[in-house]
């Protein structure tokens, strides 16, 4: 059946999202794709969510709703059903583009391992704020290890590179997508970006990587401890411990208008960090939630 349209697997994890849900369903099955396997993996949740579930049961290959691990085991999960030539996930707060699963079906090679990353558009629901992807253009600059500047909605992959990458970490709940792609990038998986916009990425007050606080913190550093070198994971402990003096620092550069002066303020102040390449250490520094800039 369909044997010209790659079969496209797509995983959504969900838990008490029930006032979102719905738009993320209705983003992927009015996608129309004729090869498309979709899968939803609850946590159980307490809320509506079940009750949207069954209205849409008819377009879904499973679903399930019951008490897991967290975010990453409840992917995995999803995957360890998925068929498809082609996986990704959704998440339950998150929505597609129309009509990107035919793009990424003509845009990835099926045979290869590859892995398709786009632009994204952010949005505020609680504002008027869109924004896109700040970082796409990172992936020509730095490497992935230093920031995260793949919008996870926004990315697929073949299901030849997900069995030479293996499962996500389910040992961590804020970074593993992050380190899967670290992971898939160093096992030799093919990247290809594209600009063209394929999600939307919902921002709201329980937005998981926004109210991650210290513990996304500590997962980060755990991350540049593992995939930088010794002397770049200095670097980011330098930045960590100096993240609060370098933003007052800028705030008070600003308060007296000594914009023109601002980097050789800063580098007398902070001369360990300020040392090193410039394009590095700011991309470590958005990762920690702030600029040296």
């Amino acid at each position: 059946m369909n044997q010209t349209y790659p079969k496209i697997s797509i995983i959504t994890p969900s838990y008490n999202q029930g006032q979102y849900i719905e738009e993320t369903i209705l983003s992927v099955i009015g996608q129309n794709y004729p090869n498309l396997e979709y899968i939803i993996i609850d946590g159980g949740s307490t809320d509506n969510t079940v009750e949207i579930i069954k209205k849409y049961e008819k377009h879904l290959a499973y679903w399930a709703s019951e008490p897991d691990n967290g975010q990453a085991h409840a992917i995995n999960k999803g995957f360890a059903i998925a068929t498809g030539d082609i996986l990704a996930w959704l998440n339950s707060d998150d929505m597609y583009m129309p009509k990107i699963l035919n793009y990424v079906a003509e845009n990835i090679n099926t045979q290869k391992p590859e892995f398709l990353f786009g632009d994204c558009i952010h949005f505020d629901e609680n504002k008027t704020t869109v924004f896109k992807n700040q970082y796409l253009d990172l992936h020509n600059i730095v490497e992935l290890a230093y920031i995260d500047y793949i919008d996870q909605p926004s990315s697929f992959w073949t299901k030849r590179a997900w069995d030479k990458v293996g499962q996500l970490n389910e040992a961590s709940h804020y970074v593993f997508d992050w380190e899967w792609f670290i992971r898939a990038q160093r096992a030799g998986v093919n990247y290809i970006p594209t600009s063209k916009y394929l999600s939307m990425y919902r921002i709201h007050s329980m937005h998981k990587t926004g109210s991650g606080g210290n513990e996304r913190m500590v997962e980060i550093m755990g991350i540049f401890a593992k995939y930088l070198s010794t002397d770049m994971y200095e670097l980011s402990k330098k930045l960590y411990d100096n993240r609060d003096k370098i933003i007052m620092a800028k705030r008070r550069i600003d308060f007296f208008r000594l914009w023109r002066l601002r980097k050789i303020i800063l580098k007398i102040l902070f001369p360990k960090i300020y040392s090193y390449p410039t394009d590095l250490s700011s991309a470590i520094s958005m990762m920690l939630g702030f600029s040296i800039l």
